[in-house]
């Protein structure tokens, strides 16, 4: 139902952009979201957004970095990265969840894609 990609290899300072493609016919019903799990730590929601697009929410770890855009058309969800830090190294992996629920328990999950920041 997701697919991510965007992953890979870069610089502390530099810039990666992810995204994540839906199949689901009700894109719209879904508030959608980007996770990450570095080795040894908690899985951390790094951002999420409405389903219209308009209302954003980021970890303060990545605040002022990091911008999670939508494209309802499209059925896809971006995670810009830039001034990517060592401390940013995890996999990465787009979620789904209906309106109205917990992002305890999400609907969808991406199968992840990896994210390594060399400084």
């Amino acid at each position: 139902q997701l697919q991510a990609s965007g992953g890979g290899l870069v610089q502390a300072g530099g810039s990666l952009r992810l995204s994540c493609a839906a199949s689901t016919r009700t894109f719209r019903s879904y508030i959608m979201a980007w996770f990450r799990r570095a080795p040894g730590k908690e899985r951390e929601r790094v951002a999420s957004i409405n389903w219209s697009g308009t209302i954003p929410y980021y970890a303060d770890s990545v605040k002022g970095r990091f911008t999670i855009s939508r494209d309802n058309a499209e059925k896809m969800v971006s995670l810009q990265m830039n001034s990517l830090k060592p401390e940013d190294t995890a996999v990465y992996f787009c979620a789904a969840v209906l309106i109205g629920k917990s992002w305890t328990s999400p609907d969808y999950w991406g199968q992840g894609t990896q994210v390594t920041v060399s400084s």
